[in-house]
């Protein structure tokens, strides 16, 4: 996370739930520099991490990780509320 904070110069990676794609929910990530007063901050020796107020009940108990592989690098999530997903691992369903 500190590489994406670097390269993007801002403060926090953010994640997001907004209506939307192919299961009826959708993650969105961007680097931000501020964040909301609802916004749940976890703070991690290599970065900070918000998660949107609004999204947060959709992605409790979620474990995201950050992979690098020799074709890419991805957020791997895994959300124990999801009743659905898509096959690109950017929508879900509840």
């Amino acid at each position: 996370m500190e590489g994406i904070l670097e390269k993007q110069k801002k403060q926090y990676v953010k994640l997001s739930v907004k209506g939307g794609g192919c299961a009826g929910f959708q993650y969105e990530w961007n680097a931000v520099d501020n964040i909301d007063a609802d916004d749940e901050l976890i703070e991690l020796k290599n970065g900070k991490f918000a998660i949107d107020g609004v999204g947060l009940m959709y992605v409790m108990g979620t474990t995201i990780d950050y992979k690098e592989e020799v074709f890419g690098s991805y957020m791997s999530i895994v959300n124990p509320n999801a009743t659905s997903s898509c096959g690109c691992g950017e929508s879900f369903g509840v």
